[in-house]
């Protein structure tokens, strides 16, 4: 639970004839996490791919591009296993054609399609002018332009044209901008080739000028020619875009069936890039589950009887940094090969195809004794083994990086933490609720493990949410849960009202000390990582922190300069508002040192830690404080928690409406009208806001808007402030105290099927 798997180096040995049937059986059996060959063993190469893989490729490339082109999804479509039928390569070729034939057509009509619509756009304001297009062109002794623009200010800077000698303008109706210009030149007009009179005059002014269709058409007769035209072609694309939605439904199962099967085979057909082979032989190593060793050895044993060897060549421990600390070697004799009666012979050699091993298939025995293949990083992989509902918070270890191998796994402390934080941060019946049925949804309706997973870890907090929520009677904002849970007062109070501050200052205290019992946690564990390195070492680094953190945290809650201490560090468990007896701990003073002050018991276990830390690691008492400022940053807890509740406090203000007890409390006006308070208390009570529920139709509809829109914004920013900031203590205070990650990802050599069959 703490550790990863233990895992198992293992070596592959065997001829070329029956390597095949080594990777098919590996691959079925996806427990083997093969190690890339380097390329340094003498007489080795790194393999070629199997015959076959090209084609396979190509093959893969073209499903692929059909499941890109129908967008078939494989969630969209129920898992359907079965076997690739005879001749499915003839049937992808006719969907391909098919397939392809409708796509370039769907081009096709997209484009002429957009180039209608382009002329519909370019002749539109003509037709608001009303005037026949063959009259707008043609013409040599005058210039005509048709544009969009403000009609005073056109004929102001023709007017001021001087290269103009006479105009007249168009437009259509008193709402259009469409303006049609008929300009004569002057005789002594110097204009650039390709240009018009009207262009240099309208420069300076805000005149965007529309190219005249050459049509003799009227402009109306044009438009609606044009508009017909794109109603069929988007008959036509609608035709085509059902064809392809058919052939979808019909074809992808077919495609993911297909996918699959070329995927295994291109998997299988490039194994032999990871061996280090001869030309006859093969040698293939990797990392396995040390509990799966014996499956794989009876896998292969099935699969190609004595025609290899397999060896399990060492079972190690790491440490956090990666080194390892011990190393069982079981090729020569172990756990596994005590009851071998030939358990100290020489290794055999690798299986050939007969006759007499080559040199290179020598070398292949004489490095068999000599401990294995080279490989490129050859640290194991790490396995996370946590039980079953702590497994969905891997996914948030994993967010940072996954455990090194030799290292503890972090995961069982966030499932016991982590949901805690969140709840007692919301802290509500109702929001719990809507969490546990959006992490239900999400675990049960996803095929993706990261979001199934995240749905898992929603349900857990929800769940925590709906506990909190009992402690503090509170359902979407409202305290209506106490009378009904608790018969009265419920045991906890979130300290809004001015009755009730004293519970804020309860929940900052009660945040810190979670955030010390925290923090010691992880320190504890960097302890344990550190006795590796001897426990000197662990004491000196892991015991400083230790001793620092809980020296100068019982100082600041004991009696010593209580009077420059705040009052509710003494007061909030003792009465105010829990009276469990505690008003801080004893002064526990040793000695008063003249012109300095009392040292007392916690400050000098706090310096004692601080001299160790600086022993072990000086550079590090830069840091000394953050065992101050990490506490600290637990009464995010307390804040979050207090801004929660004001915003679902002011949602449920402005729809019912409240008022302030003679005692300073707080009450929703949900079972009176805003006159009950008069009525009831005279002056003695102020009413804070009368409710939008009690202003006629007009507010209850509207307040009706707000309640709803309100709590939903309530229930989303708890995920983004109470989550992030529950993760936010995990990642920074806490794993950064012991945790390092940099694990290598388990990759196993296989495939979970879905859609076919070997």
């Amino acid at each position: 639970m703490l550790r990863p798997e233990r895992m198992s180096k293992v070596s592959v040995t065997g001829s070329k004839a029956v390597m095949a049937d080594v990777i098919g059986a590996v691959h079925e059996l996806n427990r083997l996490h093969l190690s890339d060959y380097d390329g340094t063993w003498q007489g080795f190469d790194n393999g070629d791919p199997i015959s076959g893989a090209e084609e396979a490729s190509e093959k893969l490339v073209t499903v692929r591009a059909l499941e890109s082109t129908l967008d078939v999804d494989d969630d969209d479509v129920e898992p359907d296993s079965g076997r690739l039928e005879d001749g499915w390569e003839e049937r992808l070729e006719e969907v391909r054609t098919r397939v392809n034939d409708l796509d370039d057509e769907r081009s096709e009509v997209r484009e002429r399609l957009r180039r209608v619509e382009e002329r519909i756009d370019r002749v539109a304001p003509f037709a608001e002018l009303g005037i026949d297009l063959d009259l707008l062109s043609g013409y040599e002794s005058v210039d005509v332009v048709v544009g969009e623009g403000d009609l005073a200010e056109i004929e102001a800077a023709l007017e001021a044209a001087d290269e103009i000698r006479a105009y007249e303008t168009f437009t259509g109706d008193s709402e259009s901008d469409v303006v049609a210009i008929v300009a004569a030149p002057a005789d002594d007009a110097d204009v650039d080739a390709g240009e018009s009179v009207v262009d240099d005059a309208l420069v300076g002014i805000e005149f965007a000028s529309h190219d005249i269709p050459e049509t003799d058409r009227s402009p109306d007769a044009y438009v609606r020619e044009l508009t017909e035209e794109r109603r069929d072609l988007e008959a036509t694309l609608e035709e085509v875009d059902t064809e392809i939605e058919r052939i979808r439904n019909d074809e992808a199962g077919f495609l993911l069936r297909a996918e699959e099967a070329l995927t295994i085979e291109v998997q299988r057909a490039e194994a032999p890039l990871q061996f280090a082979t001869t030309p006859r032989a093969f040698v293939a190593e990797g990392w396995i589950p040390t509990a799966e060793y014996d499956r794989l050895v009876a896998t292969l044993s099935d699969a190609v009887g004595d025609s290899v060897e397999v060896e399990e060549l060492e079972r190690a421990d790491y440490d956090r940094h990666g080194a390892p600390t011990h190393t069982e070697d079981v090729q020569q004799g172990g756990p596994a090969a005590a009851e071998d009666e030939e358990a100290d012979r020489e290794p055999q050699k690798a299986a050939t195809d007969g006759g007499e091993a080559s040199g290179a298939d020598r070398s292949s025995s004489e490095a068999r004794a000599d401990g294995g293949v080279v490989t490129m990083d050859d640290t194991p992989p790490t396995v996370q083994s946590n039980p079953s509902p702590a497994k969905p918070f891997e996914v948030l270890v994993k967010a940072v990086s996954a455990p090194k191998y030799g290292e503890l796994d972090p995961t069982i402390f966030l499932f016991l933490t982590f949901p805690a934080f969140f709840g007692f941060m919301i802290g509500d019946v109702g929001y719990g609720i809507l969490y546990v049925a959006i992490g239900y949804y999400m675990y049960s309706r996803f095929e993706s493990t990261g979001v199934t997973a995240l749905g898992g870890i929603g349900m857990w907090a929800g769940g925590f949410t709906i506990l909190f929520g009992l402690l503090y009677g509170e359902i979407f904002g409202l305290h209506e849960l106490g009378e009904i849970v608790w018969g009265g007062h419920p045991p906890m109070e979130k300290g809004l009202s001015p009755a009730t501050v004293d519970y804020a200052y309860a929940w900052l205290i009660a945040s810190v000390v979670v955030g010390i019992v925290h923090l010691n946690v992880g320190y504890v564990l960097d302890f344990v990582e550190n006795v590796s390195h001897g426990l000197t070492d662990a004491i000196f680094h892991s015991g400083s922190w230790i001793l620092m953190i809980n020296g100068l945290w019982i100082w600041i809650f004991s009696a010593h300069g209580e009077s420059q201490k705040p009052e509710f560090l003494f007061t909030a468990f003792d009465g105010q508002p829990y009276d469990l007896g505690f008003a801080g701990f004893p002064e526990m003073a040793l000695v008063t040192i003249p012109g300095v002050g009392t040292l007392t018991l916690p400050l000098l276990v706090f310096l004692v830690g601080l001299v160790m830390l600086g022993i072990s690691d000086a550079p590090e008492l830069a840091e000394a404080l953050s065992v101050l400022v990490n506490a600290l940053s637990y009464t995010r807890m307390a804040a979050v928690l207090l801004a929660k509740a004001g915003m679902a406090l002011v949602v449920n203000l402005l729809f019912f409406g409240m008022y302030e007890d003679p005692d300073g409390e707080w009450h929703f006006l949900t079972d009176h009208d805003p006159s009950y308070v008069a009525e009831h208390y005279g002056d003695a009570a102020d009413l804070v806001f009368p409710g939008l529920m009690h202003e006629g139709v007009a507010g209850l509809l509207g307040g009706i808007v707000i309640l709803v829109l309100g709590h939903l914004l309530v229930l989303a920013l708890g995920v983004t402030s109470a989550g992030l900031q529950a993760v936010r203590l995990e990642y920074v205070e806490f794993f950064g105290k012991f945790y390092d990650g940099g694990g290598r990802n388990y990759e196993p050599f296989g495939y979970d099927r879905n859609h076919s069959e070997d």
